[in-house]
């Protein structure tokens, strides 16, 4: 039984007949907006066939076809290679780690912690990382975010040849909508430097929660994107509405949201249990920590996330590694910390957003996270495209380090499922 001063947190049902009442309005124009910008795509019943059509693989391919047929030839390449098996399989690699003492450890399965790098950019970086994977025995990550321009990505054919390579190699990938603060939505902040404003909670102001929610139709309609990124509490409870209306949508929220303690992280899953389907399913499928956590923040999280459900569900997203500029103090390495928690928290995600510290420090460009919102154009013309790829190549090399560490020390890992059965 609960101390009679925890019992005064009860929420009276009441309460929630209240709430009930708000969303069930037919005058409360927050919802209706909502649902006016949902309509204008069709039913939810048919928001999600689109959506199945447009996300197969022989879809992809023929926009691809259209848009950018010099990249078939690699996405063919890719296929064939996963086809051969050229790519390590999870028991060679535990064996090329550990010797002949892999056959003896019990690995720890349940607590697979998953490989991801931020942000894979552009898809030819890709076809880089798996020409690497197969030449040094290496892993693919098991899960990729993107931070580029929507439209820049789809006007230039990378979208759909992205989208195709992540079903080849079976790995979950996160895209990252226009509507944001860096699009000038912020009037008194300009270009990337509206990054900051962030922390203060302006990154989508006024109406762009309902422009977020129409762009995000917009692409799961027409390539299948599903899961993308969530910077505000705005568009996270839009997120929310759209699934219990019945669009299939994914996100996970993203640490420039803050969350940097429990409390926070209780909040945001008491809303996501709100507003979960009556299967218990919730579109929240990550949830990015602030780089200031500590290992604690998540066993204390982790608790009350299995409470709610959700440990199944809710991906712990944890930076590993940060990009060597503009955004953290260096060096940033928190793969040792990963090591002690990984074999009693399940559903961490490592994510890798830049190479480890003193590789960086060598580069003639180290990883910035201002890189992210640059146009391809100006990349190229300033002769940092090569630089760039070789940041994703530090980044890859890094999640490698982090699957090695965890290999050594008995614990699982999740890298591209159809790559290395």
């Amino acid at each position: 039984m609960p101390e009679p001063m925890q019992s005064m947190l009860k929420i009276p049902q009441h309460r929630l007949d209240e709430i009930n009442a708000i969303l069930l309005n037919p005058d409360t124009r927050v919802i209706q907006d909502l649902l006016a910008v949902v309509a204008r795509h069709g039913t939810p019943e048919e928001i999600n066939r689109k959506a199945e059509q447009a996300g197969q693989l022989h879809s992809l391919l023929q926009r691809v076809r259209e848009s950018k047929p010099e990249y078939i030839e690699a996405l063919q390449w890719l296929e064939a290679q996963r086809d051969r098996k050229a790519f390590i399989s999870v028991a060679d690699y535990r064996r090329k780690v550990l010797g002949d003492r892999a056959s003896c450890v019990q690995f720890q399965d349940d607590f697979a912690v998953t490989l991801e790098i931020s942000a894979a950019q552009y898809f030819p970086y890709v076809i880089s990382a798996a020409e690497r994977a197969v030449a040094e025995g290496s892993l693919m990550p098991g899960r990729f975010i993107r931070v580029r321009k929507m439209k820049e990505q789809e006007a230039d054919g990378d979208l759909p040849a992205f989208i195709a390579a992540m079903q080849i190699i079976g790995a979950s990938f996160v895209e990252t909508l226009d509507t944001k603060g860096t699009d000038g939505s912020n009037i008194h902040l300009g270009g990337p430097e509206t990054i900051t404003g962030y922390f203060g909670g302006v990154g989508q102001p006024n109406d762009h929660v309902l422009q977020w929610a129409d762009e995000f139709l917009y692409y799961y309609t027409r390539y299948g994107v599903r899961q993308v990124l969530n910077i505000n509490a705005g568009t996270v409870l839009a997120g929310y509405f759209l699934h219990r209306l019945g669009v299939d949508i994914e996100f996970k929220i993203s640490v420039y949201m803050g969350n940097d303690n429990p409390y926070a992280a209780l909040w945001t899953l008491i809303g996501a249990r709100l507003f979960a389907r009556n299967d218990g399913s919730t579109p929240l499928i990550g949830f990015n920590w602030s780089n200031s956590i500590n290992n604690e923040t998540m066993e204390i999280t982790a608790q009350f996330r299995k409470a709610l459900g959700f440990e199944d569900i809710v991906r712990f997203e944890h930076h590993i590694t940060e990009t060597y500029k503009s955004i953290v103090r260096q060096p940033y390495n928190r793969r040792e910390e990963l090591v002690r928690v990984a074999g009693s928290i399940a559903n961490i995600s490592a994510k890798h957003e830049g190479g480890d510290p003193e590789i960086e420090q060598t580069r003639k460009h180290p990883s910035d996270i201002l890189d992210y919102f640059r146009d391809k154009e100006e990349v190229i013309s300033s002769g940092d495209w090569e630089h760039l790829q070789q940041n994703f190549l530090d980044k890859f090399d890094a999640t490698n380090r982090t699957a090695w560490e965890l290999t050594k020390h008995g614990l699982s890992f999740v890298a591209a499922r159809k790559l290395h059965l």
